[in-house]
């Protein structure tokens, strides 16, 4: 509603219509903003603890990763909602820094909110912020360094020495154990750096990520975990004769199927009238004529292992194990096409007209054996794209997932290793040197532009900061020991905290190492979410049903209760 003096109001929006605006809307979803961040604050680090989330079905999630955890809660909350949407975009770009991502946004927003209080507008606020974002962008180019020369050996299709060969892969898989340091299985970090290496190794230059297929198996230890250089899946429903299949094949031609082999019922209210019995056999005849001729025309292209996305029922069960053929139907799409891609196979559609050239393809062995209690099949040697599988063990779901989560993160920070080879040191190291360098360039600045550019390096802290706090360590006196050692000599960029000891120490030479593009998306996330947040002054609620949605956080399906920003 809108009025203008001497005049009567004009309506302007619907009377259900709720409008905030002007700096306290601003001040509002930066605390809502807060509440997100202080969820996530506790699980940042090797010492960072993890969160319990039990979803309105009653699922049970246990995980410290950011994006996992953003996901569950399901925020309601539209301007903290951008939040969880940088940690999903940090996930899916580089992998890892899904927390710290959070953290520092939230802590940019912080920062920014005493100026807001004190009369700045958020335009001029969002300048400095984009300025001191271009300025650590360069700085972080300028002191990453390079180990695409090591790396380049894994990559030549020239044969290197194995010295070489194993000093590329050492950096590999520091690189994996640092994003696994602070997962549920730190303790087995070197188990699993080793196999997301090989995982990663095992693929074509592409480094198609969906070509390393992750099976859970429950039951035995974590360390029974394996990786399979093929494809492999859980072994399908069966019907009776798949007992006398063959279980191994050497060099099997392999076709691959997007229809049904069984004998289908009439859909109800179905009506067929006939005029005589003979008439009715002649349907019925019809019906195995036709799943005969498609199950003869298969047998006549050679395949030894035929496998379907739908449904192979007894009688074509039966009929190939009669035929020394191995079948499995109802098999999930991802694996499927995995297995294609593997073998230089195409899915067909229908058994009539089919190039076999281009239909069949083929692998060095096909094997179907027991994994814990589970049965699996699995292609190995395939020569048309490598592929890799991963068989976790575990004792519990919630574990297995868990592991799952934090595989995926090590696996994405290797194949961005090999992609983008510049490195920076972890524990709070880097973010403490590029705080440094803000903070000189803001006293060369006049204006307001100084306090917000060093506000920004002050943001910048809060990484390290929480490093030490989740550690239990004094914070203000590790960090006094973090800025004077940067402050006094250039080779001391890459001291961080040690957060076995509470004192500073040189990460680069502890092999706490991560690639620079985590840290690099990380600053530029944070950055143009904090400036989003704060270029939006008026919220508008259109929907009376949504009235609560100035509530923070919702886990699950609205269990656990509400916590209002």
């Amino acid at each position: 509603m809108a009025q203008v003096s001497g005049y009567p109001p004009i309506i302007i929006l619907k009377d259900d219509v709720d409008a905030s605006q002007g700096i306290g809307q601003i001040i509002s979803n930066i605390n809502a903003c807060e509440q997100v961040v202080d969820v996530l604050r506790s699980t940042l680090g090797p010492r960072g603890m993890d969160k319990l989330i039990q979803g309105g079905d009653g699922k049970v999630t246990i995980s410290n990763d950011g994006a996992t955890i953003l996901r569950v809660l399901q925020i309601v909350h539209p301007a903290a909602r951008l939040l969880a949407d940088i940690a999903k975009s940090q996930d899916e770009e580089v992998g890892d820094g899904t927390t710290s991502v959070v953290l520092l946004a939230g802590e940019l927003l912080r920062q920014a909110k005493s100026f807001l209080e004190d009369g700045v507008h958020p335009r001029v606020i969002m300048s400095a912020y984009r300025k001191a974002y271009q300025l650590i962008a360069e700085r972080l180019r300028r002191i990453a360094v390079d180990v695409a020369p090591q790396l380049s050996v894994l990559m030549s299709s020239e044969r290197a020495s194995e010295a070489d060969t194993e000093a590329a892969r050492s950096i590999l898989r520091r690189c994996a154990g640092t994003a696994l340091n602070s997962k549920l299985i730190a303790q087995y970090r070197e188990f699993f750096a080793a196999i997301a290496v090989d995982a990663v190794l095992a693929l074509d230059a592409d480094l198609d990520l969906d070509l390393i297929g992750v099976k859970k198996v429950n039951g035995g230890s974590v360390s029974d975990s394996s990786l399979v250089p093929g494809v492999g899946f859980k072994k399908t429903f069966s019907y009776a004769g798949f007992e006398q299949q063959p279980k191994k094949i050497h060099r099997p031609k392999i076709l691959l199927l997007n229809l049904e082999l069984e004998l289908k019922s009439e859909k109800e209210n179905a009506e067929v009238r006939v005029q005589s019995a003979a008439a009715y056999q002649q349907i019925v005849d019809a019906e195995w004529n036709i799943i005969y001729e498609k199950l003869e025309k298969i047998v006549a292209t050679g395949a030894r292992v035929v496998l379907s996305r739908l449904a192979i029922g007894d009688l074509a069960t039966q009929y190939f194990a009669d035929r020394e053929i191995f079948c499995a139907g109802r098999v999930p799409d991802a694996d499927l096409q995995r297995v294609a891609r593997a073998v230089g196979a195409r899915v067909q559609t229908t058994v009539h007209d089919m190039r076999i050239e281009d239909a069949l393809g083929t692998c060095e062995w096909f094997e179907e054996r027991q994994v814990g209690a589970e049965r699996f099949n699995f292609f190995t040697g395939c020569k048309e794209a490598k592929s890799a599988t991963i068989l976790l063990r575990g004792g519990s779901e919630q574990f297995l997932d868990e592991t799952e989560r934090s595989l995926h993160d090590a696996i994405m920070i290797v194949r961005r290793t090999l992609k983008y080879p510049q490195l920076v040191a972890g524990g709070g190291a880097v973010e403490m040197e590029l705080s440094k360098y803000l903070r000189e360039h803001s006293r060369r600045i006049q204006g307001k532009a100084q306090l917000l550019i060093a506000a920004y390096a002050k943001a910048l802290e809060t990484i390290p900061r929480t490093l030490c706090e989740n550690a239990g360590f004094d914070t203000t006196d590790l960090m006094n020991k973090l800025r004077a050692k940067h402050a006094t000599s250039e080779e001391n960029q890459w001291v961080g905290a040690n957060l076995e000891t509470g004192e500073p120490h040189d990460c680069w030479e502890n092999y706490i190492w991560e690639p620079a593009l985590i840290r690099s998306n990380a600053f530029a996330a944070a950055t143009e979410a904090a400036c989003t947040i704060l270029s939006v002054d008026e919220t508008l609620k259109t929907e009376t049903g949504e009235r609560d949605a100035g509530a923070g956080l919702v886990p699950g399906h609205g269990t656990g209760g509400r916590h209002r920003a």
